[in-house]
């Protein structure tokens, strides 16, 4: 039996919730170390294994990754696939900062479809489905038109830990000079799906992430586009899970801040 799209919405925003109230009352537990200064708690399993058994149970067919995965790669040929960061903002949470989310993605042809997005303590739910527009709170939401970068709110992901993190720094604390020497703010919240669905409705103008995580960017990406945001890689090429990079804008503002991003890391 084929399952429209509209209630796999429902299936995921089910999901999603039931997450999302996990991490709205249940303690962290335990937190473990993942790498250098990147960790996970029990919580991020406990809410990653619930939502997984809950889709197995209803779209048994279909695939999953999740960040706390033992397999963290995607199969991009894959028909159909759930996408999902069981906390986007760990250590957010971790510190009592409410910027953290729930954010799962249903991914299609390598394509995203579905995307919901739900942040318990701000009281923010976000989602789309791919031709059928953004909904924030259970309203449409859209980009907004700034068209200057002087006016314009940009946030910007972390800066790399770990592995090689002392290069990639380089590039991304050039991208924070340009920015901040050029648009009105510039904001760091921690969480990538915050980040773009903040752009989705307006309340920042652009996002720029110099990296691309599926788990953490996809449900994003579509909820973004789906408001009329355009969502790109610093090479100005249409965003994709092969991207190198994340960045999200307003139409009006996106050359004016791709010419920057690209002349700040090259």
């Amino acid at each position: 039996m084929t399952v429209s799209r509209d209630e796999l919405l429902g299936v995921a925003r089910s999901a999603v919730d039931a997450g999302a109230g996990l991490l709205r009352r249940a303690d962290r537990g335990s937190i473990h170390t993942k790498s250098d200064r990147d960790y996970a708690t029990d919580l991020d399993h406990r809410i990653q294994g619930h939502i997984r058994r809950y889709l197995a149970e209803t779209t048994p067919e279909f695939g999953f990754l999740g960040e706390e995965s033992d397999d963290m790669s995607l199969d991009s040929t894959a028909r159909s696939m759930w996408v999902l960061d069981p906390i986007d903002g760990t250590s957010n949470f971790i510190h009592g900062l409410p910027l953290c989310a729930v954010s799962l993605a249903l991914v299609q042809d390598g394509e995203p479809v579905i995307g919901v997005v739900n942040a318990p303590f701000l009281g923010l739910e976000y989602y789309a489905v791919a031709d059928q527009g953004a909904i924030g709170n259970d309203k449409p939401i859209k980009a907004s038109n700034i068209e200057a970068l002087g006016r314009a709110i940009v946030s910007i992901g972390d800066y790399a830990v770990g592995l090689e993190a002392e290069s990639k720094n380089k590039r991304r604390i050039a991208l924070t000079a340009a920015l901040a020497a050029t648009v009105e703010r510039v904001r760091m919240f921690g969480s990538a799906a915050l980040d773009l669905v903040w752009v989705a409705e307006g309340r920042t103008d652009a996002c720029v992430m110099l990296s691309n995580k599926p788990w953490d960017t996809i449900a994003g990406v579509l909820i973004a586009r789906e408001a009329g945001a355009l969502v790109l890689d610093s090479t100005s090429r249409r965003h994709s899970l092969d991207s190198p990079d994340t960045i999200a804008a307003s139409p009006a503002i996106a050359d004016q801040l791709m010419a920057l991003v690209e002349a700040s890391i090259c």
